[in-house]
């Protein structure tokens, strides 16, 4: 490390781009291995407690305890699911009704297109044939693609499972390898870093499932005041969606709108939209700050750059990926002597330390 330490700059910066480029890379091909390996790090570092409560309340085997955990909470996830189900199937007995109000809908565009541009309903559909007539000749390759999403879903749920739960009950034997791989001196540093992370990791999916429920409670009130139909299920999609940062509450914001002009009318559209603006303004500023991110010290700046990273590698489990790996990489750079200047420009401002301040008033 002194060595290195010693080289110019062009040559540290040349080796820190090239082994940014090649764990990207590695990423990128290993995803199959490497997506479901961090989420079931992830749950296993917030399943530790209740695991340790089986094996030392209860005197359980570490194996039977990994088992009951794990299977307790994807238990909980299967329900949960199952509950977004049901709500789905509600749409079914109301399909021709919405079917005829995009129809309408639809009929009062192409009037529009006509009055605004010219264009008559002849030519509009003629466009729409053609466009539809492109899309038929893709549509053996899309739903292909459709079913190699489900299986890879599929693949994704039995591998977190499994890493979950292996992960769980060689924690200990994982723990000691880091503490071999490190020298004696450094070990109090090893096992801060290990509980560090196990502390923020918690916090973050606690606070994750608590940012959940307290929009997709003010999403239902919203839309129930307004009279939305499908409201516990659309306050349910909000809750999900709004788990990816920036990206998700925009996504459920058009799934809502389309749904509630399909379904009433659009000056109903404009109401949800608004409530929800305020809903994610109040999201942002309150919730966010107070439930989510007082656990992870990661600036917004390097938080959005994570996310639009790990979304180019591993599409949306690297957005949601992205924040939790963002904030591990901070923990360890701030122990690590060599890589806390790096550590410090991850986090948020600090304005209390007047360091940075005095030597800028000094050089001046």
């Amino acid at each position: 490390m002194t060595k290195f330490l010693g080289l110019p700059f062009y040559v540290k910066l040349a080796c820190t781009l090239i082994s940014i480029v090649i764990l990207g890379y590695l990423a990128k091909i290993g995803d199959t291995i490497l997506v479901p390996f961090i989420l079931g790090l992830l749950l296993a570092l917030l399943l530790v407690p209740v695991s340790n409560f089986f094996e030392r309340k209860l005197k359980f085997p570490r194996t039977l305890a990994g088992i009951i955990t794990v299977l307790l909470f994807f238990g909980l996830l299967g329900f949960g699911f199952y509950m977004l189900a049901s709500q789905l199937s509600m749409i079914k007995e109301d399909w021709p009704a919405f079917k005829e109000q995009i129809l309408v809908g639809f009929h009062n565009v192409q009037i529009w297109v006509t009055d605004r541009f010219g264009v008559m309903h002849n030519e509009q559909m003629d466009i729409l044939n053609k466009t539809a007539t492109k899309s038929l000749d893709s549509g053996t390759l899309l739903l292909g693609t459709a079913l190699l999403s489900l299986s890879s879903l599929l693949i994704l749920f039995v591998f977190t499972f499994l890493y979950t739960f292996f992960l769980l009950i060689y924690r200990s034997h994982i723990v000691r390898f880091l503490l071999l791989l490190n020298h004696q001196e450094h070990h109090n540093i090893v096992m801060d870093v290990v509980g560090q992370v196990q502390y923020v990791v918690k916090k973050y999916l606690i606070g994750l499932l608590l940012q959940m429920l307290i929009v997709s409670t003010l999403v239902f009130a919203a839309l129930s005041i307004i009279g939305v139909k499908y409201s516990l299920l659309l306050a349910i999609i909000t809750g999900v969606f709004n788990v990816l940062p920036y990206i998700g509450i925009f996504t459920s914001m058009l799934v809502i709108a389309l749904l509630t002009f399909a379904t009433t009318s659009f000056t109903h559209v404009l109401i949800v939209t608004g409530a929800l603006i305020i809903i994610h303004l109040i999201d942002s500023n309150f919730i966010v700050p107070k439930v989510v991110g007082s656990k992870v010290k990661v600036n917004s700046l390097f938080a959005m750059m994570a996310i639009i990273v790990g979304e180019l590698i591993w599409g949306i489990s690297g957005m949601f990926l992205a924040i939790p790996i963002l904030a591990i990489c901070k923990i360890v750079m701030d122990r690590v002597k060599e890589l806390k200047p790096w550590g410090y420009l991850l986090g948020e401002e600090d304005h209390k330390d007047s360091t940075i301040r005095n030597t800028i008033s000094s050089k001046k």
